[in-house]
C-alpha cells in the first residue's frame, strides 16, 4: 500500500478512481444505477453503490459485487484509496434518491 499524495493530488486521484469504478460498474451492468460519493466517512475515502434492475438474478448480482470488489481492492493496493462498493436493492435506490 502506498501513502496518499498531497491534498490537491489526492482529490484528483480520488475523482479519477471513483470515475473508473463507476464506469466499470456500468460495464458490468449497463442497466444499473450507480451512485458515487467522494465524501469521506470514517476510514472511507469515498464509496460506490450499485443498484441493478430488479429483474437481475441473484447470481448476476453476486458476480457484479465480486468483480467490483476485486477492482476496488486492486485500487487500494495501488493507491491506498479505500473505496467500498456495494450492490444494493433497486428499491433502496429510489428511497435514497427521494431523500437526496
Amino acid at each position: 500500500m502506498q501513502s496518499l499524495p498531497p491534498q490537491n493530488e489526492y482529490r484528483n486521484l480520488l475523482d479519477t478512481k471513483l470515475t473508473e469504478l463507476a464506469l466499470y460498474a456500468k460495464e458490468l451492468c449497463p442497466e444499473a444505477v450507480v451512485d458515487v460519493s467522494s465524501v469521506p466517512c470514517e476510514d472511507e475515502d469515498g464509496h460506490l453503490d450499485i443498484f441493478p434492475p430488479p429483474s437481475l438474478s441473484e447470481a448476476e448480482e453476486e458476480r457484479i459485487e465480486l468483480a467490483i470488489a476485486e477492482r476496488a481492492a486492486e485500487l487500494f493496493e495501488q493507491t491506498g484509496l479505500y473505496i467500498p462498493c456495494a450492490v444494493l436493492d433497486a428499491t433502496a435506490g429510489r428511497v435514497s434518491e427521494a431523500n437526496g
